[in-house]
Order: C-alpha cells, then structure tokens, then sequence
C-alpha cells in the first residue's frame, strides 16, 4: 500500500512542479517589457550598479559605435555590466549609432562596406555575451544604405540566436521600407523630443500623452505593426524655455530641486523659465496605455534620469505597466 502512496504522491508533486512551471512560462510570456537606456562611457560599471535590475526586462548600452575603420574599441565595464544584468535575467543590446553619430557612419554602411562592418557586431557580440543590437539609426542616417545593411545585420544575429531592435522616430517612418521593418523583434518608438532646445520658438511640451497616442497608432495603424513589438518611449527628463534656465534636466534633478514638481509636466520659475517634462500621473498614464493596447511595453531614456524612492518612476511603470498581469 506503501508503494502506491509513495507512487500518488510522486505524480502528484510531479503534475504541481509541471502546472508551476507552465504558470511561470504564461506569466513570463504576457509580461510587457522594460527597456532601459544607459550611457557607454567609462562610468559605466558605475551606472548599473546604480539600476534597480528587478524592474527592468532590457538594457541598452548606448552608444556603442566602431571606429573609422569600422572595429570596435573595447569598452570598460562593458563584460562586467553584461554579467551583472544576466545575473538579474536582463537582456543586454549594443545600441549603435544615435542622435549624433560620428559622420563616418555613413561610409561604412554602403554596400561595399557592409560586410566587413556586419561580421565586426558578430564580434562585439561574441566578446561580451550580448542578446542582440540595438540600431538607433536616425534622420539622414536612414538613406538608399538602410535596408541592405538592416537585412544583413538580421541574418547575422539569427545564425547566432540574437535579437535585433529598433529606435524609430515617426518622422522619419516613410524612410524605412517593410523589408526592413519586419525584421526588427521590437520597435522602440522615440515618443518625445517634439520640440526641445535646438527649437526656442517652439517652446512647450515635447512628450505629451496626446504625442505618444498618435506615434504609437501610426506605428500599428499605418505601418502595420503587431502591437506587441512596438515598446513606447518615455523620457526621464525634461527641457527648459525661458531667458535664464537650463536647456535640460533630468527628472531626478528635477524633484531633488523642486519636489513639487512630481505630480506636474510643467514646472515654471520665476525670473527663469517653465520646464517642461513627463511626471508621475503621466508615466502612470502611459505605461496604463501601453498594457490597455497590448503594447509591447515601455522604453526608457535614460535609467539614470529616473528619481530615488518614493518618487522613482520606475516603481510608477512597475505599478501601471503589468496591473492584473501580476
């Protein structure tokens, strides 16, 4: 009698154990991602150390670019960063490129060039352990060179079981053909920077509610994206307007200044100017949009703009993002 309880009870703790596990696996599979941004400089290692891991799915190394000769340089603090993020289960992607990419850039996208510059990422992947590339390729950066160069990037990092991602802007959306928009595994949408300091005249709000709902529907509606791959972009900071304010702060310097400034998305001072900003009712409001809408989830630039407790607003996207997900 002995053998078959023993039996039962083994098959029981058997079908607990599986019924967990496929619990766990469906949890995993329906929760929305968190991108965050670091800067690739020498501190680094120190930045990491400084992320909160448990509430972020993705991080991005920005910005990793090659050399005129289109190698990379070794980065401190780049393998340290990798084990440290793996440690928490958290995906780390070179970005490459950005906002101000060195002009050469341009040179070894073309054709001829592509090659050579593509089995260089195989490397830089390789050497620190990456799960994908990021490309933040941008404005006239997205030429006649894009897709080519897109396709042979993909192909590289599916041999290799790597992902690759994209930032995009809304923009610049008609430069970048299906070909190439198919092959990205998520599209960070660069929701903000709608107007900033390079546009005095244009002095207002650069990252609305109203602007995220119409670049994310474009993304969906117009270029027919699965909701699911498109991660919609917050800022952790803020730009300033007026005759004698900073052209831009971060959201924890914001509130460390001004706590006032929380709750608010303009925060005005006398004699200087307004700043102009995301606070917490609308990250919370965004991040409660992207669940709604079965985004894929949120982008963050940057993690070290984020605010210390109780006001961080990486704990306001753990709170709205996933809701009845947890």
């Amino acid at each position: 009698m002995k053998r078959y309880i023993v039996l039962f009870l083994s098959c029981f703790q058997l079908f607990m154990a599986c019924g967990k596990t496929n619990q766990e696996e469906e949890k995993q599979a329906n929760k929305s991602y968190v991108v965050g941004y670091l800067f690739a400089n020498r501190t680094l290692l120190d930045g990491a150390k400084k992320i909160d891991f448990s509430k972020i799915t993705h991080l991005n190394i920005a910005f990793i670019n090659p050399d005129v000769s289109g190698n990379f340089p070794s980065l401190a603090g780049l393998a340290e960063t990798v084990e440290l993020a793996h440690k928490h289960g958290v995906k780390v992607f070179a970005s490459f490129a950005g906002g101000a990419p060195p002009e050469y850039l341009k040179d070894l996208l073309k054709p001829t060039k592509q090659p050579e510059l593509i089995a260089s990422f195989g490397r830089l992947v390789d050497t620190y352990k990456l799960d994908g590339i990021d490309v933040d390729l941008e404005g006239d950066f997205i030429d006649q060179n894009y897709e080519s160069f897109v396709l042979g990037l993909s192909d590289m990092l599916q041999a290799k079981k790597k992902e690759m991602t994209a930032a995009v802007a809304t923009w610049t959306s008609n430069r970048i053909s299906d070909k190439a928009l198919a092959r990205y595994d998520l599209l960070h949408i660069m929701s903000y920077d709608h107007t900033g300091p390079w546009n005095k005249a244009n002095s207002g709000p650069h990252a609305t509610f109203d602007h995220m709902v119409q670049d994310f529907t474009h993304w969906r509606d117009v270029r027919k994206v699965a909701p699911a791959k498109l991660v919609i972009g917050l800022p952790f900071y803020g730009y300033g307007f007026g005759p004698n304010i900073a052209d831009d702060i971060t959201y924890k310097a914001l509130v460390a200044q001004y706590p006032e400034a929380v709750n608010k998305d303009e925060l005005s001072i006398p004699q200087q100017g307004t700043f102009y900003y995301n606070g917490a009712a609308t990250i919370a409001k965004k991040a409660t949009y992207a669940r709604e809408q079965g985004a894929g989830g949120v982008m963050i630039w940057h993690l070290l703009g984020d605010a210390d407790a109780p006001h961080a607003l990486l704990q306001v996207i753990q709170d709205n993002l996933y809701g009845e997900n947890e």
